[in-house]
This record gives C-alpha cells, sequence and structure tokens, in this order.
C-alpha cells in the first residue's frame, strides 16, 4: 500500500499568508495528502474563533499551534520584536512538532515534506535537518520575490546600501520584460527605522540562503499574470491564483469571523452598481482619513460595501469616527461589516469595483473575478501591486494624495466616476480574468505545474 504523504506546512504568522497557505493545503488535502498545519498560538486561537460552526476544516487538516515567543498581550504589529521573538523560540518549537508527529506514527506516516512560507526560512533549516523534503512557498507576486532574490545585484549596481537604505531614486527594470519597479517600493524600503530596515534586509538575504536548500520553490501566482518574472526565475513555478472557489469549497483561515448577511444586501442590489471598500488586515487609517474616505462614498452617490474592521483606526474606536449623520444619509444605499466572504463578495454580479489596499490577496481574487480596481496601498508589496494593475494590467487607477498627506474626498469622488465611467476599464478586467481562469483549468499553465507538484508529493 502507497503511504499517504503527511506534510506539515508553516505560514509567516499574518493573516495574508496564512489564508493562502490554507487554500494550498486543503487543495492537497483533496488530493489525498494528509495536512499538519503549524500556526503560532496567538493566530491559531483567532483562527479557531474564527471558523463557523458547519465548516469542517478541522476534520481536514490537523491544526497545531507553537509559540511565537511575545507574551498574549504584547504588540504584534512590532514587527522587530516579533522577528527576534520567532527566530528565538519557533525553530525548536517546529522541530518538537515534527519530532512527536514522527514518534508517534510508524516509518511510513510521519512527515514526509513540509511547506513553509518563504518568509520562514528557518523553516527549511530545521527540514534540513531532520532530513525532511522541502517546499518553499511564496504567497505574492513573483516579482516582489525576483526582487529579494536581487538583493545582492542592488547592492553591488548601487542601487541600495548593505543596509537596504536608498541611494538611487530612479525606477529600475530587473528585467527587460519587467515592469519598471520603484525602490521605495521594496518590502525593506517601506521602514522608515533604519535598524529594522537592516534586519528586514538581512532576513531576505537568510531566506535567499535558505532557499536553495528547497526542492520546489512555489507561487500563489499565474505566468500569464507575470511571464517576465517568471521567465527570469524559471525555478520559481507558478501554481495558482489559489482559490477556494476554483476548488467549490470556501476559504478558512481567517483571523475574524466573516459577516455572510452582506451577501444578502448584495443580492438586492442592481449588477455592476456597489463599490466594495477593503483595506485587508494590517492597513490602518487615521480618523482625518477615515472621515475623507466616508465623505468621499458619500459625495459619489454610490452603493458601497465597506469593511471597517475592528483596528482600522489608530486612534479610536470606529463607531465614534464617522462623520456625524453619515450612517443616517447613507441609509441603505451602503452597507458596513467588521469583515466579509471577500472571495463571495468579489464574485458576485452586484460588484462594479473594488477600492483594495492592492495586498497580493485580494488582487488575485479580483482579477480572478473580472472586477476593476480603485488602489490605495498601504504597505510593502502592496505599493508594487498598484504598478501592476493601473501600468501594466490597465484594470484600475490610483489617488493621489493631497499636500497634507490625505487622499481628499473629491479625489475619491472623482476616481470612481472615472472608473465607472469608462467601459475600457471594465473589459480589460474581463480579458484578464479568461486568461487567469484558464491558467488553473486542466491543461492550462498553472494547473499542469501543480499536477507536476503532485506527483512529486506523492512520489516521496
Amino acid at each position: 500500500m502507497v503511504p499517504i504523504p503527511h506534510i506539515v506546512a508553516i505560514p509567516y504568522p499574518a493573516q495574508g499568508h496564512v489564508l493562502p497557505l490554507m487554500e494550498l493545503s486543503l487543495w492537497l488535502v483533496k488530493e489525498g495528502c494528509k495536512i499538519t498545519f503549524v500556526n503560532s498560538e496567538f493566530n491559531h486561537k483567532r483562527v479557531i474563533k474564527a471558523l463557523s460552526e458547519n465548516d469542517d476544516v478541522q476534520k481536514k487538516i490537523s491544526l497545531v499551534s507553537i509559540p511565537d515567543g511575545l507574551g498574549p498581550e504584547e504588540d504584534r504589529t512590532d514587527l522587530k520584536k516579533l522577528t527576534e521573538a520567532i527566530a528565538e523560540v519557533m525553530p525548536g518549537k517546529l522541530e518538537e512538532v515534527i519530532n512527536m508527529i514522527n514518534n508517534e506514527s510508524d516509518d511510513e506516516n510521519g512527515v514526509s515534506c513540509v511547506i513553509v512560507d518563504e518568509n520562514m526560512g528557518w523553516a527549511l533549516g530545521v527540514a534540513e535537518k531532520l532530513n525532511i523534503r522541502r517546499v518553499a512557498f511564496w504567497p505574492a507576486a513573483a516579482a516582489t520575490l525576483a526582487s529579494s532574490f536581487n538583493v545582492s545585484k542592488l547592492i553591488d549596481d548601487g542601487i541600495i546600501d548593505s543596509d537596504g537604505a536608498i541611494l538611487k531614486k530612479q525606477g529600475i527594470k530587473l528585467s527587460p520584460n519587467m515592469p519598471i519597479m520603484n525602490p521605495s517600493d521594496f518590502a525593506w524600503a517601506c521602514f522608515p527605522d533604519p535598524t529594522m530596515r537592516k534586519m528586514v534586509i538581512e532576513l531576505v538575504k537568510d531566506n535567499n540562503e535558505r532557499v536553495k536548500s528547497a526542492d520546489w520553490i512555489i507561487c500563489n501566482s499565474a505566468k500569464e499574470l507575470e511571464p517576465g518574472a517568471f521567465a527570469m526565475f524559471p525555478q520559481v513555478s507558478p501554481i495558482g491564483p489559489l482559490l477556494a472557489s476554483n476548488r467549490l469549497g470556501f476559504s478558512a483561515g481567517h483571523f475574524w469571523p466573516e459577516d455572510s448577511s452582506c451577501l444578502k444586501w448584495l443580492d438586492q442590489q442592481p449588477n455592476n452598481s456597489v463599490i466594495y471598500v477593503a483595506f485587508g488586515s494590517f492597513t490602518i487609517l487615521d480618523s482625518a482619513q477615515f472621515q475623507e474616505l466616508a465623505l468621499g462614498l458619500e459625495l459619489s452617490k454610490r452603493r458601497f460595501l465597506w469593511v471597517v474592521r475592528e483596528n482600522l483606526l489608530t486612534d479610536e474606536a470606529a463607531d465614534n469616527a464617522y462623520p456625524k449623520g453619515f450612517k443616517d444619509r447613507i441609509g441603505n444605499r451602503g452597507h458596513i461589516v467588521k469583515w466579509a466572504p471577500q472571495q463571495e463578495v468579489l464574485a458576485h454580479p452586484s460588484i462594479a469595483c473594488f477600492l483594495s489596499h492592492c495586498g497580493w490577496n485580494s488582487t488575485v481574487e479580483s482579477v480572478s473575478n473580472g472586477v476593476p480596481f480603485l488602489c490605495w496601498p498601504y504597505f510593502a508589496d502592496q505599493l508594487f501591486n498598484q504598478s501592476y494593475i493601473c501600468d501594466v494590467w490597465k484594470v484600475g487607477l490610483g489617488f493621489k494624495k493631497n499636500e497634507f498627506g490625505i487622499i481628499g474626498k473629491e479625489e475619491i469622488k472623482n476616481k470612481m466616476d472615472q472608473l465607472f465611467g469608462d467601459e475600457v476599464f471594465k473589459e480589460r478586467a474581463l480579458d484578464l480574468q479568461a486568461k487567469v481562469k484558464s491558467s488553473v483549468k486542466g491543461g492550462g499553465s498553472s494547473n499542469k505545474m501543480f499536477g507536476k507538484f503532485i506527483d512529486w508529493i506523492k512520489t516521496g
């Protein structure tokens, strides 16, 4: 009898990383694999709490946790503190989990492979030490991975210094077939604090070395979306977009319970009439910017579904932050929830556009549903994803900030009018959707690559 592959999956402890690796895990379960999914204790509790009663994820996947090295009340948005704590505590704890599984199993049912978020390169080191096959998973655009792989060249070319500080501000092309990248959009450049920037660039260099030991590097993207990046790094295998809808299931791994009431509200709205507004799990707005966004939505006179999660605001509870009388004036034209079933929302016929932070999951979900964008990037790779959306695929528009660094209500209304007033954005979005959909269907480029990957997993 052929043993069932037992895979340990380890995401980076952030929402945008847990979701796609959980999706990959559910795909692998469908293919007959056994999965142990290792979250940090802090995120494990959130994921369990957010699972709905009719969710059978825990029957399909073994959800386990290890400490991230921080106390329950410590601030996990302090990335320096979190990164240092992870490096100190998690490698030993992961090794304990793998040894425990192997000790409780016979030889045939022990851990056969680990799939590690590429940002957690140390976990590849743990697997190498234990002589287990290794897969690096990149949950974002291949182009952003390419920028990480090019760190040494960027230093040699005098674009950045060895600590990640930008020396030349002009746009660069990593290869002739890739879009121009602005050095200020590189992941490490988002940190104004030099010690934090240095820590991130050292982590990138370390991950670059660790990933050399991986048997596969797989990426949640498609050749059709970024041909230049995949041509530049042929060792990176596109297997995406990994979406629950393509698996005919529901997404899992959310940190907050999804409010499905918004789907009933969407059912009552005309086709292509609703602006979906959501900023992912990390974006933070101050009250002045929050008010301008609310007033912009009001001024637009358009229908909207707005996700206002608990910690979206820097300085006060969201309930007190809306402009006076805003909810009364909006009435039923707007619907506000704390967290939405995003893939289902974007697939709904009433959605006309997505006002998004441009995280990669949101980007591929919107592209896969033929929905154009209004781009509001906040951090890290989101800034580069906007250039794909606006400059390369041409399926969206960005906003301009005023002299105070705020995106004003008039700017928000004007960009909405521009997007709604030009059918070309929707046409291009539908063309891109068709290409991406074909990549994951039988015979498509991602589908074939995923098939090769599964064959490798099963041949032990």
